[in-house]
Parts: structure tokens; sequence; C-alpha cells
């Protein structure tokens, strides 16, 4: 097997352990006290006493790892293209194993995705190597963009005109924050550290721990105030799509030469936005479909 192949096994790997990773934490999150920020500590006591959040906890750290090793050995949008097209496996596994309800305009939704993104993947010339050669320049502009569009969203959820979607809008903002730390995981596979100057490998990794320690703080709070069909799913479809606009415009994966191929990936990013915006069953609440806390 070549290192691509491999790649995408570990893709795919990673993408079934995250999803039933995902749901465990989502089932944990809705029997603890609502997480506060201005209490870290009494939230994380909270969390890690629930067995559930626990277990899905120690799975999605377990998946993280062979992510970095499929990112280590394929092109990223390859690699995030695998990851989104699992996301059908969520709501199988969502209503066979936990009895979860999944309307039927989220399997639209996520077979729209899933599709969109796959169809992303096909289109492309062939890969040969892992591509993680990137200008500093691009990964600077890239990573900022995103940083401003969720501090952007950040603000517009404190909006009491959006109280309804806030839900769904901290579901973004932790998919933004997983795709800025995955982007930088990314590189830094492809880097050479000894060639790279302390402080802006000091700064690269805090980049990559702040984010993923604000992903997962935002991610907990969305999976309280929403369902986990779509909380899970919005996160994936955002972190996946922003990745894969990145390994073209950051690390240079390729994009179909021919007109043909360019419209059909057009075709493709539109269906990944339809689909999150199909995914929302409805008006998220704080507490929204929260499961009674043990006696």
């Amino acid at each position: 097997m070549t290192s691509i192949q491999i790649g995408f096994a570990l893709a795919l790997a990673a993408a079934l352990m995250a999803n039933l990773a995902s749901l465990l934490k989502h089932r944990g999150c809705q029997r603890v006290a609502p997480i506060h920020f201005r209490r870290p500590i009494q939230s994380a006591r909270g969390l890690a006493g629930s067995r559930w959040f626990a277990a899905g906890w120690g799975l999605a750290a377990f998946a993280w790892l062979v992510h970095i090793a499929a990112l280590s050995m394929a092109p990223i949008s390859l690699v995030q293209a695998v990851l989104a097209g699992g996301a059908v496996t969520l709501a199988v596994m969502s209503q066979g194993l936990f009895g979860d309800p999944v309307a039927r305009r989220q399997w639209m939704a996520l077979l729209l995705g899933g599709a969109g993104l796959a169809l992303l993947a096909v289109t492309v010339p062939h890969f040969k190597g892992s591509h993680s050669d990137f200008a500093l320049a691009a990964m600077l502009g890239f990573e900022g963009g995103l940083a401003l569009l969720a501090l952007g969203l950040t603000a517009a959820h404190r909006s009491e005109r959006l109280a309804a979607r806030r839900g769904a809008i901290l579901a973004v903002i932790s998919g933004i924050l997983f795709a800025l730390a995955g982007i930088a995981i990314k590189a830094l596979t492809g880097a050479d550290a000894t060639e790279m100057a302390v402080p802006l490998l000091a700064s690269w990794l805090l980049l990559i721990v702040l984010c993923g320690a604000l992903a997962q703080y935002t991610a907990v709070v969305a999976l309280q105030r929403g369902g986990a069909v779509e909380t899970i799913g919005l996160m994936g479809l955002t972190a996946n799509a922003i990745q894969i606009s990145a390994g073209v415009l950051v690390f240079g994966d390729p994009l179909s030469p021919s007109p043909l191929g360019i419209t059909l990936q057009g075709c493709a990013f539109a269906m990944v936005c339809l689909s999150a915006l199909l995914l929302p069953a409805g008006a998220s609440r704080p507490g929204a479909g929260r499961l009674p806390a043990p006696a």
C-alpha cells in the first residue's frame, strides 16, 4: 500500500471513531449541569464525573491521534473529504445505538454534505505525496481570516436577535476552531522543526493548544444546547469544508484541470453549504433536548 492509501484508511477509521466519540460526549453533556466559562474547574469536574463523556473524550483523543497520522501521510483535502463522507454514519449510529430520532431533512443534509465533499475528492487529479509544503504568507493569511471569522461569529452569538440559533452558531465556531488547529497540525507534519525559528515554532504550538482547548469548550456548550446530529454534523461539515479549502489555497492541492471538473467542484461546495443550512432541525435553546440528570 502507498502512503496515501494508508492515510485514506486511517482517515476512514478516524471518521468512525470521531462520530461515535461525539455521540458519547453529547450523551454525557446532557446529563451534567450547564457549562460556564467563568467556572472552569467546577464545569470540568462535572464533565469528568460523567462516564459517557469520559468514554467519548478518551475515544476522541485516540481518533485525533489517528487523524494526525492520516494528515502526515495524505493530502489534507483528501483526508477531510473522507472524514466528511463518513458523516452519514453519524445518523446511523445516533439512531441505531442511542435511539435518537433523526429527521428526514437531517438525513438529507448529511447525505448531501457527504456526497458533496466526496464529489470534491474524486474530481481532483491524482495526488502524489502528502502535500505538506506551504507558503508562510498564505498560511498566516488563511489562519488570520479564520480567526476573524470566529471572532465575528462570537460577537453575533451575543445578539438577542440570534438567540434562537445560538446552538448552531456555537457549533460553527467550534468547527472553525477545530479547523484552525487542524491546518496548523498539517503544516507541522511537513515542516522541519530544526529549520524553524524557536519563536515561530512556539507560537504555532501555542495556536494548536489554544484553538484545540477553545474548540473543545465551545463544542461542549453547543452539544448541551442542541441535538446530537445537527450539532455534531455542523461542527464536522464546517471543519472539513474549511480544511479542504486550505488544502487548495495553502498547501497547493490541485484542482481539476478541466472546465467540467471545476464546475463539479463548485457544485460540491454548494452542496456542502446547502447541507449546513438543512441540518438544524429547529430553533435551539439553552437546555434543549437535555436528558434528565441521574438521581
